[in-house]
C-alpha cells in the first residue's frame, strides 16, 4: 500500500505464485524469496530496496537467526534498514518459517 511517499508491504512469505512454499525448512532460502517478493511489489509501487527504512521479520526459530540475517544482509548490505526479528510461536502455515513487513519512504 502506498500513501503519499510511504510505501507500506506487510504479510509477506515464501509462496510462489501458484501458492506453493518455497525453501520448505529453509529460513535462508524463505528470507529470500520473501525479499525478492518485496522488491518486486516495492517497484509495482514506484520505490526501490534503496528506500527501505525498517523491515520486521517475524521468525519461528531464532536459534537460526543467522541463516535469516544472511539473506538479509544480501538485499540490505549497504541500505542498513532498521530491522526487528521478533521470535513468534508460529505462522498461519506451519510450513512458513518467516514473515516480513518493510517501510519504504521514497524521496520526493
Amino acid at each position: 500500500m502506498r500513501v503519499g511517499n510511504t510505501v507500506e508491504v506487510t504479510g509477506t512469505v515464501a509462496v510462489d505464485d501458484s501458492g506453493n512454499v518455497v525453501g520448505k525448512n529453509d529460513p535462508y532460502l524463505q528470507t529470500k524469496s520473501i525479499l525478492q517478493k518485496i522488491e518486486k511489489v516495492l517497484i509495482q509501487a514506484g520505490a526501490s530496496m534503496n528506500d527501505v527504512v525498517r523491515t520486521r521479520m517475524f521468525v519461528t526459530d531464532i536459534s537460526r537467526w543467522e541463516e535469516y540475517g544472511k539473506a538479509h544482509n544480501e538485499f540490505f548490505h549497504d541500505i542498513k534498514p532498521c530491522t526487528s526479528m521478533i521470535e513468534i510461536s508460529r505462522l498461519i502455515s506451519p510450513e512458513y518459517l518467516v514473515e516480513i513487513e518493510a517501510t519504504a519512504i521514497i524521496n520526493e
